[in-house]
Formats: structure tokens, sequence, C-alpha cells
């Protein structure tokens, strides 16, 4: 290994806009996916849907990024994330990312690495629970993108771990935070929601392994986090008029409201970053729900973000897999 021949740390994430403006053009990329949303009626109507729907929602959803600073902080945290994981990997690696619908995409990421002379490539998804309408997607995207832009890169993909034990841990931590939240006179009586991204139900009937991912996550986090608390799990982000996972989140928490639980401690479980998922859906909309539904104490479990325990974790898992790779 020479100083002048580095090797690629590439994370591939879903990207959110960087300001108001790009809201419109971020969801039409997003909803021209196919590997995301598969329209019945062909392909050849994707592209219309996206652009009459990315239009509609737009409006509300610039009110939600208003909220949280009128961006996404998706895009410094991962990059925050590549840099503390280059650092820890050591002087030969270099920090890449690479989006999936909004800047930066990877198409130039790998000029940018061709540029610096990067042969070699780690590309790791920043989605550890596998699913075809995120890792799948993120790495098809980027295959596509090597093809066209780099062909000669010669790099390893990880593409899922949600049940490396240094993800687990540090998720444990987190959750153990999250509980040091509460009073102690109450916090006995917390009760764990974790809450994942939904996916339309016709994913996992299709045989996607992301439901299985999620549970075998949360089950090796409770086991870490001791039996004391009670555990559910719900799946946020519905929208549209097709079946979704279930139970939705937001009816979990109605249900713990019925049964008179008090002290609600929220752990998102397919992010480990800080988005809109969590800064705006959770923060914002779920905690407001909370109160008004009965129960008055609410808090939500840090994200993983740039904790160093989760970056070790990442490295340990990049060293340990590409030890594996032939």
């Amino acid at each position: 290994m020479t100083p002048d021949k580095p090797i690629g740390i590439v994370l591939l994430n879903m990207g959110g806009p960087d300001s108001l403006e790009a809201v419109e053009p971020f969801l039409y990329n997003l909803f021209s996916d196919r590997e995301l949303i598969r329209l019945p009626m062909g392909a050849l109507l994707q592209r219309p849907f996206a652009r009459l729907i990315s239009h509609f929602r737009a409006k509300k959803v610039r009110l939600n990024y208003r909220a949280i600073g009128g961006s996404s902080p998706l895009l410094m945290w991962t990059t925050r994330q590549a840099e503390d994981l280059a650092s820890l990997l050591g002087k030969a690696y270099r920090p890449y990312v690479a989006m999936r619908y909004w800047k930066p995409f990877a198409r130039e990421t790998l000029r940018q690495m061709r540029a610096d002379g990067v042969e070699k490539a780690v590309v790791l998804s920043m989605y550890p629970h596998y699913t075809g309408a995120t890792t799948g997607s993120s790495v098809n995207d980027f295959r596509r993108a090597v093809g066209e832009v780099y062909p000669d890169l010669q790099f390893t993909v990880i593409d899922q771990w949600y049940n490396w034990p240094g993800y687990l841990d540090a998720l444990a931590n987190r959750v153990r935070e999250g509980l040091e939240q509460f009073h102690e006179l109450l916090r006995d009586e917390v009760q764990i929601l974790f809450s994942a991204h939904a996916l339309p139900q016709k994913f996992i009937d299709r045989g996607d392994p992301y439901l299985e991912h999620i549970l075998d996550t949360v089950k090796g986090v409770m086991e870490r986090v001791g039996s004391k608390h009670p555990w559910h799990l719900g799946f946020q982000s519905r929208s549209g008029p097709v079946q979704w996972m279930e139970p939705d989140t937001v009816e979990v928490m109605d249900t713990l409201a019925a049964e008179g639980h008090k002290a609600l401690l929220m752990v998102p479980i397919s992010f480990v970053s800080d988005h809109i998922e969590t800064l705006q859906e959770i923060d914002i909309e779920y905690a407001t729900h909370a109160y008004k539904a009965g129960i008055p104490t609410f808090h939500r479990a840090p994200s993983l973000n740039v904790h160093g325990d989760f970056i070790q974790a990442l490295a340990d898992l990049v060293r340990s897999k590409t030890k594996e790779a032939p």
C-alpha cells in the first residue's frame, strides 16, 4: 500500500434537500426510483407520476424542513461519519459520500475518486437492515455509476450489518442514555418503543428480509439493555394508498396511552443519523401526539451520529468484512 494509492471508504445514504428550494427536485428523484416505488402501469408513467406527486407534496414537506432549520442534516452527519471512520481505519483510507436522491450523487463521487487516484474502495451502506427499497437501490445505483464513470474501480460492498455486535452495543448505549433522561422515580415505568421506517407490505411478502433484520436488532439491543423495560415496535413515515407494514408507530403510542402508561422512550431503529424522521417526525409530531394522547413524559434516545462507540463499530466492521473479501 502506497500513500499515493489511497483506499476509498464510501458511505451510501438516502440524501436530503440542502435547501427549501431543493425539496421538490429531491422528492422527484425519490418518487422516480422504481426500486422504491413501482407503478403497476409501467415505467413510462413513473416520471410523470413523480413530477405530479412531488409537486403536490412539496409544500407540506417544505414546512417540515423549515421546522428543523430549512435543510436536511443528513449529508453533514454522513460526511462526518465517513471522515471519522477513515481516520480510525488509518492513513491509507480516504472518505467519500454518495447519496441516492440528492447531491453528491454516486457519479460525481466516483469522478472525484478517480481524480484522487483511488483504485480500490469499500462501499458501506448506512442502512443496517437490508431492503431492496433502500440498500438495494443505493448499491445498484452505485454499481451503475461505476460502469459509466469508473469501470476499473475495484470495490467491496457491505450491504447489511443489523446484527453486528459493535452496532448493537452502540445502540444499547443510546437506549441507556435515553433512559437516563427520565427521573429516577419514573425510570422503572418507562415503555420503550422502537420505531423503524415503514415499507409497503409487498416488500415483505416478496421475501425482503427487512422485518426479520429489524426484529433481530431489537432483540440484540434489549438483551444488552436488560429485560426490565417492556419494549414495542412500530413503523413510521407511512403515506399513500398502499398496504404498509404494521403496526403504525402512532397506533402503538395510542395503545400505550390507553393502557395508562405515562412514560415513553422512542428509539429510532432504522436510522443511524439525525434527519427529518427523527428531528421533525419524532421530536415534534410524535412528542406532541404522545402528550395529547395522555403520555406526559416522552423522550427520544439519541441518534448514533458520530458517537465514538458507533464509529469504532463501523471501523471493526470494515476491517472484518475486508478480511473476508476474496
